[in-house]
């Protein structure tokens, strides 16, 4: 299996599965984190691919590369943009660790009381 079935596998299980919270997000934002997230792989893969602190399989990946990086390298910068907002929607704020609005924390009230 080549890298790019892989990333292209995984990065539709997660949106599968966290499309119901992606619908709500704005689209904006997780574009914006995304170019700048693949602007700084681009930079940082070809320098450190450069550097031979790694390489890649040329039977595994596709043989594109943007400024050194194979396009493969991307996919991760792509999950981290779109999947960390999701995952921070999802776990969000407990009800346990909000404050109230006058100020003072609920840590450890019993439901009642919040």
């Amino acid at each position: 299996m080549t890298n790019i079935v892989l990333n292209v596998g995984v990065l539709a299980g997660l949106t599968a599965v966290s499309w119901p919270v992606l619908r709500r997000l704005r689209g904006w934002p997780l574009l914006w984190a995304t170019v700048h997230l693949c602007v700084l792989t681009a930079v940082f893969d070809t320098l450190m691919i450069g550097a031979g602190l790694y390489v890649f399989d040329p039977d595994k990946i596709l043989g594109v590369h943007v400024w050194g990086a194979p396009l493969e390298d991307f996919a991760y910068a792509i999950a981290a943009a779109v999947f960390v907002p999701v995952l921070w929607t999802v776990l969000g704020r407990s009800r346990r660790t909000s404050s109230r609005p006058d100020g003072s924390a609920t840590v450890g009230a019993p439901p009642a009381e919040r």
